[in-house]
């Protein structure tokens, strides 16, 4: 999503959204995981009926991983997305839909953004790849160490994109993997399963979207539905806002910043590529025995409760003493308008409100201050009122000139902070820091003093390393030969990081001087700024872009062929006269077919996912459209600091060229890329116990062709048409397994049908309210969480589940004791428990039998809340153990000593049912949510 910052802002400024998810862990015994049971309560106390997953989100993160190493071959690839899946829906539980999005082919308006990310990762990864080689050489010619080359196919992230042999390739793999799970995991019992696969054109949250939109306006939804839906894109917020339920909720991976990552020439810890000097590795443990592992943290979760959020909001936006009725759900859909105006997918920020300024507390400041003179709202289900808007534009503009001119003040003071901060950690840097066995060790490594071995020849190394360094310092402007003697080429010219400032690009606008507006105009879009046509041309592209956006967050998409045609956005002050401007778009646009997205998105390097004729119009100096595949392009700053942060200068894509040109290639195409290149639609499964599952063998019996409506009372409400499948799942038939290491499917049970989402009137609106008979959810914030936002300046840390009145456990001086003269020593790790043995695992020495008539140590809480309580399930770690009826109670050891010999599992069951847990009031009566 193309709003950096945005989620921290929004964490920072609203923390209680914030939730950290409890999950129940696998347990271990024999060296085999058991199962674990998600058709119990869910340990974060609350129960969700819906999950969607932005499926992307995952399997990029699964394909390519960052803090981990990277699978070995595309079946292990598919392995890890299958149990990134099983890791989500144990957290969630879902007991109605889960429903699984993957991009399909994008709006014209988002090709364009892929376009760039392509082209730039594949110029990048080819600039880093000559980079690593080029230090690899003068290491080796130095002298230096490396470990020899590894020759391994580099994995094209491009191939995520739909049409291409990959993403086929995976949506055969999660068919079979819906069938595995329908027909083996309880959890999934009377789940409805929902695979859109990447051949259904839309992108996956907008699918989602457009899914929930159109089950909202049918007769049998319920209103009070609880969503969850997983995806780390910051649109996701807005989004789920949009859709007005009363219950939603994201999911995402807790970002953790500056993980660190070993070298990929030396497989070192604590460097860069750039940095890395071939020096040997370091003994690391008493054996070595840390040398080669990576320290791997499983990524943790968080929740974000889209209903604090409109707590917050609701706060924020409420205005006294209005011209007209105040109604809260038109002002959240004007935040969500005005969140836009900082960045997204589709269209350039505007240069005045960068999001880390404070750009959407300004715009809401200003929209509290001109709501009054506007007379209503800015937008209404998704339409813009493009007069009210022009005076909140008009408002920035005039304010537009401080702004940039603070920018600069602010800038210049940051600049010189981190200058004087250079000099004072030079000054009070040591002139020599020992290694090796002497290095200083970090206060709080529990690990036993090594034993120090051969100490006159480590001192020597030491002292030469600090006569070599003396020397270096003494004569910065010397070169040296390989030999280390002065060479007599002359001297070589300081490098920019050695001195006290950095290298600044250059800036030609000048944002903060007078005449910025007639810069911008000029090096930007090479027009004077006083071509009035021009500029209104510039605004008018900007103004549809606003309107396109909104009208695709909340009606869907209004037009596949729409796109903004420049690099860059308007002035605010710009915004003169856009009342009279025409916000309508063509209606009956086709999206492209999977094969032209890719023709459209791809650069020349990732012509192998396309078939070879198409291939050669990339790179065929005689191709009428080699100028769409250039091979090297400029990459402009715009006052940022990082590459990644610029604005790709590619040339836009001419859609009438390439179909004309794609027209002589067609014929070429084999029956299987002809597959590929056609357009799909969703799949649903369901597995035999679904209510809905007689139905479907019923359809495939008499081998009905004609669409037939989804019985709502059989399948949770969800409505919508159902056609045969040609290569569907059935029962009893086998199911292949598309990878090899997992076994096919003899026994299957599991049944799978095209579905269709309710169709509606081109000119059909859908309302953006809330439905009738939805609950309010009881409010979460406290009156004290207004004046705590900020937390008076400590680390805010999000609470632990839903539930904020729990009580966390914490361990006595005893057990830390207890604790610490357990935990083996000779650990060269850091942390006091990082590599702690799970006691009884291996036999630990304090595992002892129960006596006969020993009674059950007293509980350490008694804050368990009464059966009755609405507040949902005792945590786990909050229950009493106990073994099954008539037994003794067990002590902590003695469960330890019996996890040993055999699994358990009742082990957790206690009164009231399995783990304890209490019902939910309107699970069983009001809900007639299926058991």
């Amino acid at each position: 999503m193309g709003v950096p910052a945005f989620f921290r802002w929004l964490s920072r400024k609203y923390p209680s959204i914030i939730v950290n998810c409890v999950e129940e862990k696998a347990k271990e015994c024999n060296g085999v995981k058991a199962p674990i049971d998600t058709s119990k309560p869910n340990p974060n106390e609350v129960e969700f009926d819906n999950l969607y997953l932005d499926m992307n989100g995952i399997i990029h993160p699964c394909t390519h991983p960052e803090d981990k190493p990277a699978p070995k071959n595309e079946d292990e690839m598919m392995v890890a997305i299958f149990e990134y899946i099983d890791r989500i829906f144990n957290i969630v539980r879902p007991r109605r839909l889960l429903y699984m999005a993957i991009d399909g082919v994008a709006p014209r308006a988002k090709m364009n953004q892929q376009r760039s990310r392509r082209f730039r990762a594949s110029k990048e990864g080819m600039e880093a790849a000559e980079e690593k080689q080029k230090i690899r050489q003068e290491i080796l010619a130095k002298g230096g160490i490396l470990p020899p080359e590894e020759v391994k196919e580099r994995f094209d992230s491009n191939c995520i994109t739909p049409g291409t042999e990959f993403m086929d390739n995976l949506a055969k793999c999660l068919r079979y993997y819906i069938a595995d799970r329908l027909n083996s995991d309880p959890g999934w019992k009377n789940l409805t399963v929902i695979l859109s696969d990447a051949s259904a054109p839309g992108e996956g949250e907008h699918k989602i979207m457009d899914y929930i939109r159109r089950q909202r306006a049918q007769p049998n939804h319920d209103p009070n539905t609880h969503h969850c839906l997983c995806g780390a894109d910051a649109d996701l917020i807005m989004l789920g806002l949009a859709t007005h339920e009363p219950n939603f909720t994201i999911i995402r991976e807790e970002f953790k910043p500056n993980k660190p990552k070993p070298c990929s020439l030396c497989n070192q810890m604590g460097h860069e590529v750039k940095d890395c000097q071939g020096l040997p590795r370091e003994k690391q443990g008493k054996h070595d025995q840390f040398a080669d592992s990576l320290p791997v943290a499983e990524q943790e979760f968080i929740f974000i409760r889209l209903c604090v959020l409109r707590e917050y909001l609701e706060r924020e936006l409420t205005m006294a003493s209005l011209p007209f009725t105040f109604d809260f759900e038109r002002s959240v859909d004007d935040w969500v308008f005005m969140c836009f105006f900082v960045g997204n997918d589709f269209l350039p920020h505007l240069p005045s409100l960068e999001i880390r300024e404070g750009a959407i507390d300004r715009l809401v400041n200003i929209y509290k201050n001109v709501v009054h003179k506007t007379g209503g709202y800015l937008t209404e289900s998704g339409f813009v009122n493009l007069q009210r808007v022009q005076m909140i534009m008009l408002a920035v503009g005039e304010v537009e000139d401080s702004i940039f001119k603070k920018r600069k003040d602010d800038d210049d003071n940051f600049k010189r902070r981190q200058k004087e901060k250079r000099k004072r950690m030079k000054r009070d840097q040591p002139s020599f820091i020992p290694g090796g066995q002497f290095s200083p060790q970090a206060l709080g490594n529990r690990s036993s003093p090594q034993a120090i071995s051969n100490p006159r020849q480590a001192a020597f190394e030491m002292r030469m390393h600090d006569r070599q360094n003396s020397t270096t310092s003494s004569s910065p402007n010397t070169s040296l030969n390989s030999d280390g003697s002065p060479s007599l080429a002359g001297g070589i010219k300081r490098k920019a990081e050695d001195s006290d400032s950095e290298p600044e690009p250059e800036d030609n606008i000048r944002l903060w001087e007078t005449g910025w507006k007639q810069r911008y105009y000029k090096n930007k879009f090479d027009v004077d700024a006083s071509d009035e046509k021009f500029r209104r041309k510039v605004v008018q592209s900007y103004v549809e872009g606003l309107c396109w956006v909104l009208r695709y967050y909340y009606q869907g998409c209004a037009s596949w062929n729409w796109y903004y045609p420049f690099h860059y956005a308007p002035f605010a002050s710009d915004f003169e006269g856009i009342a009279d401007m025409p916000s309508d778009f063509e209606k009956g646009s086709k999206p492209f077919k999977p094969l032209e997205q890719l023709m459209g998105v791809f650069p020349a390097a990732s012509g192998n996912f396309l078939p070879p004729t198409w291939r050669k119009l990339m790179t065929d100096p005689e191709s009428s459209i080699i100028d769409f595949y250039p091979e090297d392009f400029a990459i402009d700053l715009n006052g940022k600091k990082y590459a990644w942060q610029g604005v790709a200068l590619l040339p836009f894509v001419d859609e009438r060229r390439l179909r004309a040109a794609l027209e002589e290639v067609y014929p070429d195409l084999t029956p299987e890329e002809s597959r590929r290149n056609s357009l799909g639609g969703d799949v649903l499964f369901v597995g035999k116990h679904h209510p809905l599952c007689d139905f479907i063998v019923e359809q495939y019996k008499t081998k009905n062709t004609e669409p037939v409506d989804i019985p709502p009372e059989l399948c949770h409400g969800i409505q919508g048409k159902l056609t045969l499948n040609e290569n569907a799942v059935l029962p009893d038939q086998t199911v292949e397994s598309p990878v090899p290491m997992l076994r096919d499917l003899t026994q299957n049970s599991a049944v799978s049908i095209s579905f269709k989402d309710p169709q509606f009137d081109e000119d059909f609106v859908f309302k953006a309210v809330v439905l009738p008979g939805a609950k309010k959810p009881a409010p979460v914030l406290k009156p004290g969480d207004w004046e705590k936002t900020n937390n008076d300046g400590r680390p805010w840390r999000p609470q632990l589940g839903f539930n904020r009145d729990r009580k966390p456990v914490h361990l006595d001086q005893s057990a830390f004791r207890t604790l610490g003269h357990t935990m083996p020593r000779e650990r060269g790790m850091p942390g006091m428990y990082a590599n702690a043995v799970p006691l009884g695992t291996y036999g630990s020495p304090y595992t002892r039998p129960l006596m006969s008539g020993q009674q059950q140590i007293p509980k350490l809480l008694s804050n368990l809340r009464p059966q009755e309580s609405w507040r949902g399930p005792t945590p786990l770690f909050q229950q009493t153990p106990q073994r099954n009826a008539g037994a003794a109670p067990l002590l902590a050891w003695n469960r330890m000593l019996q996890s040993q010999n055999q699994f358990q599992p009742n082990q957790y069951q206690g009164l009231g049912g399995p783990m304890n847990y209490p019902q939910r009031p309107e699970d069983r009566m009001d809900r007639g949510r299926q058991v």
